[in-house]
């Protein structure tokens, strides 16, 4: 597939078929994002692969809205940006996750982004916290990192 049939190819996948995907695959996909431009070069896009079944369960959680299809995907890429590397973290993470659903989308995966920074937990509620918060207290990510997204990964049912 060329790169313009991959472009015109990619679309929202949020119904996944119930098989995993291939522990190489998901390495090509961070690899493509890995070669992704930022900010002076300053590589601050880190990626989370989670695989378990319980964590996806609980990242499909973080939201009220938006977020509840995540439980069915047999994969989950967090995209996360370094802080303390630059203030363009949220762009630098945005260059990057397209790069990964476009190799999602060459390889034949579905994929689908969940927006986390600045996004409450419950819509009506803003002093229910954030998305981000939750995330990061679940998956024990460190400080100084920031998580833009969650993107959802697997065979389109």
């Amino acid at each position: 597939m060329d790169f313009f049939e991959v472009t015109a190819k990619r679309h929202s996948v949020r119904k996944f078929a119930d098989k995993p995907v291939d522990k190489a695959l998901i390495d090509r996909m961070i690899s493509a994002a890995e070669t992704a431009p930022s900010s002076k070069n300053c590589k601050s896009s880190a990626f989370m692969v989670i695989e378990d079944r319980d964590t996806i369960a609980a990242i499909s959680e973080m939201r009220d809205r938006g977020s509840a299809f995540v439980k069915d995907a047999p994969a989950v890429i967090v995209v996360l940006g370094d802080e303390t590397k630059t203030d363009l973290w949220v762009d630098n993470c945005a260059i990057s996750t397209t790069f990964l659903q476009l190799a999602a989308t060459a390889l034949g995966l579905g994929s689908c982004w969940v927006h986390v920074n600045a996004r409450p937990r419950v819509s009506a509620d803003p002093a229910s916290g954030t998305a981000e918060e939750y995330l990061k207290d679940l998956l024990g990510v460190r400080d100084g990192m920031r998580i833009l997204c969650v993107v959802a990964v697997g065979w389109p049912a």
